[in-house]
């Protein structure tokens, strides 16, 4: 299963829809919220595809969760934005509550900054921003999920 991991476009429509042409057979497409908007408007372009999203912190007046726990080929994975577990500050609050919910992947934005990791047993992954990155260009993620494992990837727009 492959699954496009975005976040923090802010009002970047043409990178969302950037990304969703560049990966047109992924399984998935999951924003992690500050994009609700222009997420809603690609929906609207590409109707046949699954997406998923939560609320960011700039998502006003949003009625969309901050959080949620997806079942994903067989794997519990928590999304979230990431600004209720203080993930500018570190990141120990947000695997917590990954491993309470016993999440494999927890994917989070907020920061603007791109990050994966392995740790313990849980896969972490922040896509970066599609529109304001705090480090180098524009960023996503790419989340792959098979009977051989988990794979999580930063690329480039």
């Amino acid at each position: 299963m492959r699954i496009i991991v975005m976040s923090d476009s802010h009002r970047n429509f043409r990178n969302v829809q950037k990304v969703i042409e560049m990966h047109p057979d992924a399984d998935m497409y999951i924003h992690l919220g500050d994009g609700e908007r222009e997420f809603e408007d690609v929906q609207n372009l590409y109707p046949d595809k699954k997406y998923v999203w939560v609320a960011g912190n700039c998502d006003f007046g949003s009625l969309t969760k901050n959080s949620d726990l997806l079942k994903l080929a067989g794997k519990n994975v928590l999304i979230t934005h990431g600004h209720t577990y203080g993930v500018k500050n570190n990141l120990s609050e947000l695997k917590t509550a990954a491993r309470v919910c016993r999440a494999s992947v927890v994917l989070f934005g907020h920061t603007h900054v791109a990050h994966t990791e392995y740790d313990g047993g849980l896969y972490v992954m922040n896509p970066g921003s599609l529109s304001v990155p705090r480090s180098g260009g524009p960023t996503y993620g790419i989340l792959d999920i098979t009977s051989q494992g988990i794979v999580t990837n930063i690329a480039e727009v």
